[in-house]
């Protein structure tokens, strides 16, 4: 199957099974799903559901059991670990509910950690570096350490490190778990910014309110799409889901 060059993700039929003892766990059951470019999706489902599996899977941090999976029109079912990282450093920028940050490391080194791994020459690490801090609004605080931050400026900091690459995706799991309301707020603002400027943003969630600030959600359940749904007023919405294709293995 040839993707459209709009699309960004694609997944065919997709699987993971997991021997837990005797026991084969079903994470997912056959899941079709198509993302395209600058789209801002949130996928949430109950715990059990799935939802973290297909990220792992998006996010190429793990091999799919059957089925395919194709990432910026390149497949990626059968890579093996070195081929999945470069993909991962290329291609997806991550965010974590933890930040993940190294404590020793000011700002602007986090920041440069992904262009390291990329063989970047020191001079545009740091140009490169400054300037996505400065996208996320840190500018004035590249030489501070993360215990010198709030909780939603280091949450910045990851932000600016999985868009320094320029990747294809921009992938955050619960990325506002560990902050209060108001700089939840800030932060899903910001995401909203990133996706006005043409980044695409997948953001997996088991809270509504976040869910709400995507302009498409897809809800897991038992490792099937339950649900495919544009919201009201935003971009490309219908008064209509899409109805999801279930393939019961």
């Amino acid at each position: 199957m040839t993707p459209s060059i709009a699309e960004v993700i694609r997944t065919v039929a997709l699987q993971k099974h997991y021997q837990r003892g005797a026991e084969l766990v079903r994470a997912l059951r056959g899941v079709d799903l198509v993302i395209g470019r600058n789209e801002y999706v949130a996928i949430m489902g109950p715990s059990g559901s799935g939802k973290s599996t297909l990220m792992n899977l998006i996010g190429c941090l793990d091999t799919p059991t059957a089925g395919e999976y194709i990432l910026n029109g390149q497949p990626v079912s059968g890579l093996d670990d070195d081929q999945l990282a470069r993909i991962r450093n290329r291609e997806i920028g991550f965010v974590f509910q933890t930040f993940n940050l190294l404590p020793r490391s000011t700002a602007l080194e986090n920041v440069e950690l992904p262009l390291v791994y990329a063989g970047v020459a020191r001079a545009e690490r740091r140009e490169r570096a400054t300037r996505a801090l400065q996208e996320v609004e840190l500018g004035d605080r590249l030489g501070h350490r993360p215990n010198e931050l709030s909780g939603g400026q280091r949450q910045r900091v990851a932000v600016a490190r999985a868009l320094v690459t320029h990747p294809s995706i921009l992938l955050a799991d619960e990325p506002t778990g560990n902050l209060d309301s108001r700089t939840s707020e800030e932060i899903m603002t910001l995401f909203g910014r990133l996706h006005a400027e043409g980044q695409t943003v997948i953001v997996v969630t088991h809270e509504p309110d976040i869910a709400e600030h995507a302009e498409r959600v897809v809800v897991l359940r038992d490792g099937l799409i339950a649900e495919d749904r544009w919201q009201a007023g935003r971009r490309g919405s219908t008064d209509e889901a899409r109805t999801p294709v279930l393939h019961e293995v």
